[in-house]
């Protein structure tokens, strides 16, 4: 039976999550975009709030929500401040490989760090020369007895500067190319971990990104997740579960640009009428509704396949992939709508835009999702 309709504890999170937007988020999110700041203040009330950590189970102190109570919620934390609900939303990402690969005793130790004492973790697989192809990066595992011996350099890592532990993928057996990789838990406080230099980047500025170095780092073999050369199918999977979520970020700033594009296509009069009302606007708009609902249809779908144990790397690629797409065009449309003053810092839009093109490339980029659905389709029965 097809359903269309949120449970009565899903308007619920949607209302605490817009709400806590609204209030928290969306006031600040301007200053934060200019200093670049990780946004610790409003980490600490979302916590409180239970918006943090969403996909660790209760047994273990989250939330426990599902991937399609996660993709309400983001949506509604993104329309606030994309930047902002990355910040909030990375530790989620780095609580996947624990929960898919981890066992008991690694998730007891590792997610209630997260939980109880309010810690953050980082997922590091992108290097300098390596990002959506996983199979090509040369940070390596070299097996010591009962230990690892860890070096390479990670970059573009997500809340890096602030992490307490990374999810680290590294290649132990070169020749077995995919079958090759592990993945390991590493103290940030490990001899031979450090940050590199922070990102200074174009959009979504208040999540921070940053270079973590590993040099002869010793990690020992209980902190492995999963047995050896399995890495790349946790990957997968994480991105089968992440990537609905990332969709929803597109779908939450795509409506906060159509909103003020609204708003301002009401107030802005030219030859004698609203710019709304003449049809070149009008269907600029239209077509923003119509993709904002798609791509918000696309996701919850490809959430709703992974929490009810069905495949969904087909569905997660073309939600990812769409409500990218959709957002960087939507948010620049918006910017033509406003006309001059879209092209302000003072005027909402401009950052929208910048922080739409983000979602493009992380989390594989749209031409790798392109390139995901092409290979399902040939190979599916």
């Amino acid at each position: 039976m097809i359903g269309f309709s949120l449970s009565s504890e899903q308007v619920s999170l949607k209302k605490l999550a817009h709400e806590f937007a609204e209030r928290e988020i969306a006031p600040v999110a301007s200053e934060y975009d200019r200093t670049a700041e990780f946004p610790w203040p409003i980490f600490n009330l979302a916590h409180d709030l239970g918006l943090v950590n969403l996909s660790v189970p209760e047994e273990f102190g989250g939330p426990g929500v599902s991937v399609l109570d996660e993709c309400i919620i983001n949506e509604e934390l993104s329309w606030g401040c994309a930047g902002i609900a990355g910040a909030l939303g990375m530790n989620s990402v780095a609580a996947l490989p624990l929960m898919i690969a981890g066992t008991e005793e690694q998730k007891r130790k590792y997610l209630n760090r997260l939980t109880i004492d309010r810690e953050v973790a980082s997922y590091a697989v992108t290097e300098p020369g390596a990002g959506s192809d996983v199979a090509s990066i040369k940070t390596t595992a070299r097996r010591v007895g009962n230990d690892y011996i860890l070096n390479g350099t990670k970059n573009f890592i997500s809340n890096g500067s602030y992490a307490t532990y990374f999810v680290v993928f590294a290649m132990v057996e070169k020749e077995k190319q995919h079958d090759g990789i592990s993945a390991f838990i590493v103290e940030r406080e490990s001899e031979g971990v450090s940050v590199g230099r922070k990102e200074d980047k174009m959009g979504q500025r208040a999540s921070d990104c940053a270079q973590i170095i590993f040099e002869d780092v010793r990690v020992p073999k209980q902190n492995r997740l999963g047995s050896e050369g399995s890495a790349f199918r946790i990957a997968m999977k994480v991105f089968d579960r992440s990537r609905p979520v990332v969709a929803t970020t597109a779908v939450g700033v795509a409506r906060r640009a159509m909103e003020h594009a609204i708003d301002y296509a009401r107030q802005r009069k030219t030859f004698g009428r609203e710019l709304g009302q003449h049809q070149a606007i009008g269907f600029k708009l239209a077509d923003m509704a119509m993709q904002v609902t798609a791509a918000r249809w696309m996701s919850w779908h490809a959430a709703w396949l992974t929490d009810n144990g069905q495949r969904n790397t087909r569905e997660a690629a073309c939600a990812k992939a769409f409500a990218a797409d959709a957002c960087m065009q939507i948010t620049c449309e918006a910017v033509q709508i406003f006309g001059g003053y879209g092209y302000m810092k003072d005027y909402p839009v401009e950052k929208l835009v910048r922080d739409a093109k983000g979602i493009q490339i992380y989390e594989g980029t749209s031409e790798i999702q392109r390139l995901i659905i092409a290979r399902d389709l040939l190979t599916s029965p």
